[in-house]
């Protein structure tokens, strides 16, 4: 990251936004803004760049999920506002890990989930809390983890 909290970038976003007059893009920003303020006030103390980072994380697997519903229901042009929105929180999200990345993350779970004796399907649970911290805010969780339950029972 930089050496401005990312709070401080999403606040200096909005202005941007405002003066440009991008009001999808302002909206979203400030949905954002909202969601971390409302986590700040329900825990009555100010959040690290890593819990802001969970925070947009979450608004991006909501937004992918109702993006797919509407997919589905037919609703291109909704599920197309729903993928820019995706764009406009990935901003502010840590550079994403590649493929080969992700893959020797997996490798690396997997020997050490084997070096404690654990494998098969069962170990799904273990593996994740050992991958998790590793790509949090730089991988698709939900794609890693159909990829690491591929792995744990092949």
């Amino acid at each position: 990251m930089s050496d401005t909290s990312l709070k401080l970038r999403l606040g200096e976003a909005v202005k941007v936004a405002m003066r440009a007059k991008d009001s999808a893009r302002l909206g979203t920003l400030r949905l954002a803004q909202a969601a971390i303020q409302q986590k700040e006030v329900d825990e009555r103390r100010e959040l690290s760049d890593a819990e802001v980072v969970a925070i947009l994380e979450k608004q991006v697997k909501q937004r992918r999920e109702s993006a797919a519903a509407f997919e589905q229901a037919g609703r291109a042009d909704t599920a197309a506002q729903e993928r820019a929105e995706i764009e406009v929180l990935q901003e502010f999200l840590p550079r994403g890990a590649d493929p080969a990345e992700i893959a020797a993350v997996i490798e690396a779970a997997l020997a050490e989930l084997a070096a404690q004796g654990a494998s098969g399907p069962s170990a799904m649970g273990k593996a994740m809390a050992l991958v998790k911290p590793r790509l949090a805010g730089r991988a698709d969780m939900a794609e890693v983890s159909k990829t690491l339950a591929a792995r744990l029972k092949g």
